[in-house]
């Protein structure tokens, strides 16, 4: 995944998660992205690398326990394709120990 400049360390592993067993990410439509969205902007907007678009099988790949829930991949969504919500709660990231 992703490395920082100024530390070479993936900035998700300075932060603490609490992984549920069910995704709070899901696409509306798995067709959706193939078919609609050529630029496919929250694989490049995410600043965790929780989207990968899959050339060999032309989907998207979702790492939700990556996600910081900062709701950029919402608004970049070209298509309103995601279904994002908040994790259940005492699930997500931890901003604060």
């Amino acid at each position: 995944m992703g490395k920082t400049p100024a530390t070479g360390r993936d900035p998700v592993e300075l932060l603490e998660f609490k992984t549920d067993e069910t995704s709070h990410i899901k696409l509306k439509r798995e067709t959706t992205c193939r078919e609609k969205c050529v630029k496919k902007p929250c694989t490049t907007i995410c600043p965790t690398e929780v989207y990968n678009w899959n050339h060999e099988t032309a989907t998207l790949d979702i790492q939700y326990p990556r996600c910081i829930e900062c709701g950029a991949c919402r608004v970049a969504c070209p298509t309103g394709n995601l279904d994002w919500h908040y994790p259940r709660g005492g699930f997500g990231v931890a901003y604060r120990y």
